[in-house]
């Protein structure tokens, strides 16, 4: 079995669907691509444990959802739409120059 290194997590912003999104992300672009989205009333920082370990094997990323934590806050109910929250996942997913992603959530994420 290999050492596993250690992982730091690294922060940044991605402009999808008319908004910017914060993410927390582990590991590098050529891996696979894996996405943990969080429940209410949480934000990336739930995902602060599993990160580094999957980013030892994976690209992972944790956003802040549309409304929470860094990421925009769009004013209007109906921004919130799960049509909306679908189409920012997969800008997310363009954003890394990708096709498809792993989707890993739990809550109000998975909705």
């Amino acid at each position: 079995m290999q050492p596993q290194r250690k992982m730091t997590i690294s922060h940044g912003f991605a402009d999808v669907n008319d908004i910017r999104l914060h993410y927390a992300e582990c590991g590098t672009s050529n891996e696979e691509l894996v996405i943990l989205l969080h429940g209410f009333p949480e934000f990336w920082y739930s995902w602060r444990h599993q990160l580094p370990v999957l980013g030892g094997r994976y690209h992972v990323v944790a956003p802040d959802m549309r409304g929470y934590n860094l990421s925009d806050k769009p004013p209007r109910v109906e921004d919130y739409r799960i049509e909306f929250l679908v189409s920012d996942v997969l800008g997310l997913i363009r954003h890394f120059g990708k096709s498809q992603a792993a989707i890993v959530a739990h809550d109000w994420g998975p909705a």
